[in-house]
């Protein structure tokens, strides 16, 4: 069912899929089955939508990255963006382009996803979650509401990350230019829990079954099985 106020311009569409009013959808743009759409969505050309995925009002799909000349760092992306089977978008996400999510995943309400990230199967990603550019995230990793993961960082598997967790990329603060050998943000292992409030520092690597407590401040790598707290964060307890 196709609402007469929406604006479709592609035919890729499967059965049983709903479009209801005032939605925008570009040409080229491919549409699997039992797929919802809610009023006032815009996707752009190049998006493929999976079976059984449900997107809320007012989300933003396809969105093509601008530096306004105000930017160091090159825009660089592919013109796609994959949202695989059952997938569940939030009310006024922003998904920019080059961005693969994986099936059964939920994209909260206010989320905004930038350019060459991937995410994957079961995962979460709460209200006002933001992912900054070239950044990986493993399968049913969970990243709880406000939190920041910043741009060329990697998260594995099974993550927990709380809420309003700060990540960074630049020791220098920006007063260098970008150098992408250089601005790096941290790498977390599998199975790692991160605690409310954290600040994770750039470079930094978090080991697999790990611990960061709660306003914890992280400024160098992390053992694993190890559980951290303090500023600077330091050692407290053996997990594993």
């Amino acid at each position: 069912m196709i609402s007469k106020t929406a604006v479709v311009e592609t035919s890729l569409i499967g059965n049983n899929t709903e479009i209801k009013d005032f939605v925008v959808i570009a040409a080229d743009v491919r549409l699997g089955n039992n797929v919802i759409i809610h009023p006032h969505v815009t996707i752009e050309s190049g998006v493929v939508i999976g079976n059984g995925v449900e997107i809320f009002p007012g989300a933003y799909l396809g969105k093509e990255p601008k530096g306004a000349g105000a930017t160091t760092r090159k825009n660089e992306f592919r013109k796609q963006l994959f949202i695989y089977d059952n997938c569940s978008i939030g009310p006024n996400c922003v998904i920019y382009y080059d961005v693969e999510i994986g099936r059964n995943t939920l994209i909260g309400d206010n989320a905004s996803i930038r350019e060459k990230v991937t995410i994957g199967e079961f995962c979460i990603l709460s209200r006002g979650v933001t992912i900054n550019y070239n950044t990986k995230i493993g399968n049913r990793t969970k990243i709880m509401d406000l939190t920041h993961i910043t741009g060329n960082c990697e998260i594995g598997d099974d993550v927990f990350i709380s809420v309003l967790v700060a990540t960074t990329n630049d020791n220098a603060i920006g007063k260098l230019g970008y150098d992408e050998q250089r601005i790096q943000g941290p790498k977390i292992s599998n199975k790692v829990a991160i605690g409310a409030g954290a600040n994770i520092l750039p470079g930094v690597y978090i080991g697999e079954d790990s611990i960061i407590a709660a306003a914890s401040v992280v400024n160098k790598d992390v053992p694993p099985g190890k559980m951290v707290a303090g500023n600077p964060a330091r050692v407290i307890k053996t997990i594993i």
